[in-house]
């Protein structure tokens, strides 16, 4: 085994994981001050849920077996999953399979975003256990692992922009249809805790080279790269941002910085192990712009997606997979893009983008509409409790006393 790979793995392992906290303080800062607390805690709880499922059955469902759809029982509580040994590249199949676990976490508290203040905490555990059992490991399995369809037909998804952002920004898409707007939407609110929205930012910026870099599941050249890009990409997002707030407003937005990096994040996710320095600052441009749009025009699609799920995730993995095949050299991975001459990766890349969109989208809509169905479930909390707030109405506390409370 080798030693170096593991330590990196190991490390990336808890890099990832700590992306989760700063998901729940950019999400937190970005609610009124009366729901930051169950905002944080619908990200804290798929740390806990996901945590045990995976273990129990998700990773079996996502990784074992050929199928090119779906995973057996191999691995149920993880057996067979050995801590010493491993198939190739001196690292063990039980670090993988817990280095899986945390990019199985975030993915789910990432729809979180589209249906705060206003979605059931109890409804939401049960749509956590089953969400990642028949959306996320399915397409994890049709993308990394061994015979997936997807992987199979030549798709480059380095480290999770279809399986991760693209899957969770179309069921935040299909939630927000189901659950509705929040009340007084049309009056608009504002973020209440912007240090927050920053803070979070940061650790996510942060966690992602962890994301990325661990997912070249080596200490090497293929994970320098990686990181280097992944940095490039947020930075030039966040300035593609921060340029475009100052020329229509004047001003300078730290939310809209913020938001960028995140933005630039998602984007060069997917092409992390195919893109070098330029086709890096390309993408963050490119992304930092769509998606700069993508908010300030969304509102004529007449939904509330409340903390920008779509945009920021859904067009950002968007963006970022079809410019894999863009930008793609094959001095990296081998994967040829249409700069320099290939066309088949874009063309895979936009299939396993279609896939992810129509089956994320369908499926989630089919378990949420079945658990507003259920009696004593339903998805969303009484007029009386979200006019309160869902800190003292979900939770029995409040994140503030005083002032900051509305």
């Amino acid at each position: 085994m080798d030693t170096g790979n593991t330590a990196w793995l190991l490390t990336a392992s808890a890099l990832v994981l700590f992306m989760t906290p700063g998901l729940a303080f950019f999400y937190g800062g970005l609610v009124r001050g009366k729901n930051v607390v169950n905002t944080i805690m619908l990200s804290f709880m798929a740390m806990a849920v996901v945590g045990v499922a995976w273990i129990v059955w998700g990773y079996s469902l996502a990784f074992s077996g050929s199928n090119q759809f779906i995973g057996n029982f191999d691995f149920v509580g993880f057996r067979n999953v050995d801590a010493n040994i491993g198939p190739d590249g001196g690292y063990n199949s039980m670090i993988v399979a817990v280095f899986q676990l945390m990019f199985a976490i975030i993915t789910p508290a990432l729809i979180t975003g589209a249906v705060a203040e206003r979605f059931k905490f109890k409804t939401y555990l049960i749509f956590l256990l089953i969400w990642m059992t028949v959306v996320y490991a399915p397409i994890a399995h049709w993308v990394w692992g061994d015979n997936g369809w997807i992987g199979n037909m030549g798709a480059s998804d380095f480290a999770g922009g279809t399986v991760v952002h693209i899957n969770a920004a179309m069921a935040a898409v299909a939630a927000v249809i189901l659950v509705g707007k929040r009340r007084g939407v049309e009056r608009g609110f504002e973020a209440h805790n912007v240090p927050y929205v920053v803070l979070g930012a940061g650790i996510l910026w942060f966690g992602w080279f962890g994301f990325n870099a661990g997912s070249a599941l080596a200490a090497n050249g293929s994970a320098v790269n990686a990181f280097m890009v992944t940095n490039t990409a947020a930075a030039m997002a966040a300035l593609t941002w921060v340029l475009l707030s100052y020329l229509t407003t004047g001003r300078a937005s730290a939310v809209g910085a913020a938001s960028g990096a995140v933005a630039g994040l998602v984007a060069i996710t997917p092409a992390a192990g195919d893109v070098g320095a330029m086709g890096s600052l390309g993408i963050g441009l490119i992304a930092g712009g769509l998606t700069w749009l993508t908010v300030r025009y969304r509102h004529f699609l007449h939904i509330d997606d409340a903390l920008e799920v779509f945009a920021v995730h859904g067009i950002g993995g968007i963006v970022g997979a079809l410019l894999t095949g863009v930008f793609a050299t094959a001095a990296l991975q081998g994967n040829v893009g249409v700069i320099d001459g290939g066309f088949d990766l874009l063309w895979a890349n936009f299939r396993a983008v279609a896939a992810t969109i129509g089956y994320s989208f369908g499926m989630t809509l089919v378990i949420l509409k079945v658990l507003d169905l259920i009696p004593g479930l339903g998805l969303r909390v009484t007029e009386g409790d979200e006019d309160s707030g869902l800190d003292i109405t979900q939770h029995g506390e409040r994140g503030y006393v005083g002032d900051g409370a509305d």
